[in-house]
């Protein structure tokens, strides 16, 4: 097997073990506490995710897109100060977003009427700490290490796992403590291996952007806006549904997103590898190679969908009871729901990477803004109404309506590919 093979295949076990982690913390976190408590972690973890990514500054981004551009020309002047201003501007957003938590938290009664004020205040830290760990593995996909990205994936999860298992059993914040000290040590390490990656580039004194720089920061701030839309969509679910429902119906709808995280594992390597090849081979003028990588990605997936969805429906009220435990029986047809929205964003999992190997963030903008306008107001009607399972009616209409919306882009992209690549 060749040197790529390995580390795609060392990439894909990292990545679905991690998501494995992910999932069994989940899992025992739902296991160990009631629906209700389970249900307080999740907004405590929503709301801190909410605001971190509405105002994010998504510079990771720009040094995956325009440090492959500056390696192939071999401007390291210009890398350099890249790297530099990504780390910056992805830090002060995160302090910006931990500080508006920390000012919303004693209105939690009033907003979700329950007592969220501690867990919030420590978990405010969260945005920082992902920021660091966020712009320290862009530079690992540079080097093309996405394999070494995937390991310390697998090992972030690991330790919240260990946080998990030691704070469920003591309750709420005890838990949200013991996530942020696991964070503490995953920034910590993936912070050190990112910077040992970043020196063994040529070390040349930074240099000024200047004509790129407008076109980066229009790149960003497209980008930017796109994760806060995304945030949104990903987020804003159970947020809404804690405003309009009560904390047990949150509780059965994060247990009913299983689906999302089995799913999203199994793109998720397969992703990872697209946005570091698709974005090398785009700034080197071969855009038919990348929509073609697209094309077959999108069929295989559609494929083992359609073998994979009937096979957990079926299944779904005996897992949900094997898994969760009879107290989750009520998020059996929510899981049922959210399986078919899960099946399409696995299929159109191309969708976060392509508009970034492209530069074409605004696309996923688009895209994102009509799934979020039909989104929002499907969530407050049917999350009323019916509670875990009209939230998950919703994200799934809303799901729909985002595979057409990319459906008509894609084609729109084959006839006319915005051919922007490097020069030497």
């Amino acid at each position: 097997m060749s040197r790529t093979g390995r580390r795609r295949v060392a990439t894909a076990l990292g990545s679905w073990g991690a998501t494995a982690l992910g999932i069994l913390g989940t899992v025992i976190a739902a296991r160990v506490l009631d629906p209700a408590p389970f249900g307080r972690l999740t907004l405590v973890l929503a709301t801190v995710a909410l605001f971190q990514l509405l105002l994010d500054l998504t510079s990771e981004e720009a040094v995956v897109k325009y440090g492959f551009r500056y390696i192939e020309q071999g401007a390291w002047g210009r890398f350099r100060r890249l790297l530099e201003l990504a780390l910056g501007l992805k830090a002060a957003s995160a302090v910006v977003a931990g500080a508006i938590v920390v000012a919303v938290s004693p209105l939690d009664e009033r907003i979700y009427g329950v007592e969220l004020t501690t867990p919030l205040l420590v978990a405010s830290v969260l945005p920082l700490l992902y920021s660091i760990e966020g712009t320290a593995a862009s530079v690992l996909v540079l080097r093309s290490r996405y394999d070494v990205r995937a390991a310390l994936l697998g090992w972030t999860m690991a330790l919240r796992l260990v946080a998990i298992v030691i704070g469920a059993p003591r309750g709420v914040t005890a838990t949200v403590v013991a996530l942020v000290v696991a964070q503490v040590v995953a920034t910590a390490t993936v912070g050190a291996v990112g910077l040992a990656a970043a020196v063994r580039f040529p070390r040349i004194a930074r240099a000024p952007l200047d004509e790129d720089r407008s076109e980066i920061v229009r790149f960003v701030l497209g980008s930017s806006l796109g994760t806060g839309i995304v945030s949104i969509r990903a987020w804003i679910a159970p947020v809404l549904l804690g405003i309009v429902s009560d904390v047990r119906q949150v509780g059965f709808f994060r247990a009913a997103q299983a689906p999302q995280q089995g799913f999203g594992a199994l793109s998720s390597p397969i992703r990872l590898i697209l946005l570091t090849e698709q974005t090398r081979d785009w700034e080197r003028g071969k855009p038919e190679t990348v929509l073609a990588g697209v094309r077959r990605y999108t069929l295989t997936a559609a494929v083992v969908m359609a073998v994979a969805v009937p096979i957990f429906w079926w299944l779904m009220p005996d897992l949900v009871r094997l898994v969760l435990g009879e107290r989750f029986t009520p998020a059996t047809d929510a899981a049922r729901v959210i399986l078919l929205a899960a099946a399409l964003q696995l299929v159109f999992g191309w969708t976060k990477s392509l508009p970034v190997s492209i530069g074409r963030p605004g696309l996923r903008v688009a895209a994102h803004a009509i799934e979020t306008a039909v989104l929002i107001p499907l969530l407050v009607l049917f999350g009323r109404e019916w509670g875990a399972t009209g939230a998950a009616v919703a994200v799934t209409v809303a799901t729909v309506v985002f595979a057409a919306v990319w459906t008509f882009l894609l084609a729109r992209l084959r006839g006319h590919p915005p051919v922007q690549v490097s020069t030497a």
